[in-house]
């Protein structure tokens, strides 16, 4: 089956250059002047190997399909992040699968690890988590006349705005697309 650039998204698999790749990230770029392009990186299945490529929006490429498995979290070390799967079996995937969003990694998060010929290439973490915080600065008493949101730490690292009155202790629910602060939990 075949896929048209413009309608490739992050986590598709693609057959191009007689490799399978994934799309890692994938923009559309429109030119002043002239036709626009998707902009791809897409990382080689075999040897993890990223590469920049530029697609005619409807140029088309051959779809592959894969499986998708629902993981369970259990721990991070130098090298990679372990998860476990339904039956209890456990892999260690590549950090940089996960790259900026591991911040957000709790024990027994559910994750969707997609997998092409037995091997991990990409993992969706929930849109939203909740998280405490672990540093903030104290409320200013009084200061009502501005609501301006401050700094704070997460458990995990993850550094957001939050409104004034969250404090440390606080759990928040966060969405991990935009690292915005969404409500109290």
């Amino acid at each position: 089956m075949s896929v048209r650039a413009i309608d490739l998204r992050r986590g598709l698999g693609v057959k191009f250059k007689n490799s399978m790749w994934v799309v890692f990230e994938i923009s559309h770029v429109v030119k002043g002047k002239g036709p626009s392009c998707m902009q791809a990186k897409l990382k080689d299945v075999k040897t993890g190997r990223m590469i920049e490529q530029r697609f005619n929006p409807n140029e088309k490429l051959e779809e592959i399909f894969f499986d998708r498995k629902q993981m369970t979290y259990l721990y991070s070390d130098q090298s990679s992040h372990v998860l476990m799967d339904a039956d209890y079996e456990q892999i260690e995937v590549p950090l940089d699968l996960i790259g900026d969003k591991s911040v957000y990694l709790l024990p027994d998060m559910e994750i969707e690890v997609t997998f092409i010929e037995g091997r991990a290439t990409s993992a969706e973490l929930p849109n939203t988590v909740e998280l405490e915080v672990v540093d903030t600065t104290p409320q200013v008493k009084g200061a009502t006349a501005t609501n301006q949101n401050k700094d704070a730490v997460l458990e995990g690292g993850a550094k957001i705005k939050v409104p004034p009155f969250v404090e440390n202790g606080t759990v928040v629910k966060v969405d991990i697309r935009t690292n915005e602060y969404l409500s109290r939990v």
